[in-house]
């Protein structure tokens, strides 16, 4: 399957104030994202997960390397436009993003600038609410939503442009648990009905679990690509940059450290209870 994202050679550096030192926040970064992939980028504040984002939507742009998107370079500023009606982005706070007090017109806001025509743009405003779970607070304030709910309409605002990739910055960390697995379902579901490629920043590792393939970056480079598995199993590794790893692959771990025979990549709680389970079993 053919890149969506192709980011090579990427350094970044926020400028500095008269007499100091540019910081450098993103350092050689090379990654290539294919159509219809579902994957999160983790690390710890101020591991650059945010900054390279930003990169992909072209809010920022590389101090040096390149960033294309669906082979558009973020530089171009003359298809910056079309760059961000193919990759959109969804940010922490769903109520920086929401601009209406009726819902459907907030959906329909990016589709009034882009000139789509009435009938176009109704169709795809119920579509977007259907899809998200929101066709039935169509009319109301979003003043009046929970915070899971406001977040899943900021999300149906972007799938009405019909974006080819969605990026999402930390989209649930301003959630309660409810509105996690809301916000969650929903980014799951584009991307298995729809194809859309999904680039989630997360500091949930139980978030990152459910994704295709992990990220990791620390002090601006990346350190580990793999599948969840994968890059899991690593428990002391992760550990030692400041990340958890989720709840039933340490507990796996500990019970290895205590001599249990336990599978080294538990994801799961299933996985988990069902090596347990054949512990007790082997007695």
């Amino acid at each position: 399957m053919e890149n969506i994202i192709e980011i090579k050679n990427l350094c970044f550096s926020y400028p500095a104030d008269e007499g100091e030192t540019p910081v450098q926040v993103l350092k050689n970064v090379n990654l290539e994202i294919k159509k219809g992939e579902f994957m999160a980028i983790l690390g710890h504040n101020g591991s650059g997960k945010s900054t390279l984002a930003k990169h992909i939507n072209g809010i920022l742009l590389p101090t040096s390397g390149t960033v294309t998107v669906d082979g558009i370079s973020t530089a171009d500023e003359e298809k910056i436009f079309d760059l961000r009606c193919r990759a959109g982005m969804v940010f922490q706070n769903p109520d920086n993003q929401i601009v209406s007090s009726v819902v459907e017109e907030d959906v329909a806001f990016a589709l009034e600038n882009l000139g789509v025509p009435y009938e176009e743009m109704r169709k795809r405003v119920d579509d977007a609410l259907k899809d998200v779970n929101m066709y039935e607070y169509r009319n109301h304030s979003p003043a009046q939503l929970s915070g899971g709910q406001k977040q899943r309409i900021a999300i149906a605002g972007i799938i009405a442009m019909k974006p080819e990739c969605i990026i999402l910055d930390e989209p649930t960390a301003m959630l309660d648990p409810q509105g996690r697995k809301e916000v969650m379902a929903v980014i799951k579901r584009m991307n298995r009905e729809h194809g859309i490629t999904i680039v989630l920043i997360t500091h949930y590792m139980d978030e990152a679990a459910q994704c295709g393939r992990v990220v990791v970056m620390d002090k601006g480079n990346v350190i580990f690509d793999d599948t969840p598995k994968a890059v899991f199993s690593h428990v002391e590794d992760v550990k030692a940059i400041g990340l958890d790893v989720p709840q039933a692959t340490e507990l796996a771990w500990e019970l290895r450290k205590a001599g249990y025979d336990i599978p080294q990549d538990i994801l799961t709680e299933d996985e988990c209870a069902e090596a347990i389970k054949r512990l007790f079993e082997g007695e």
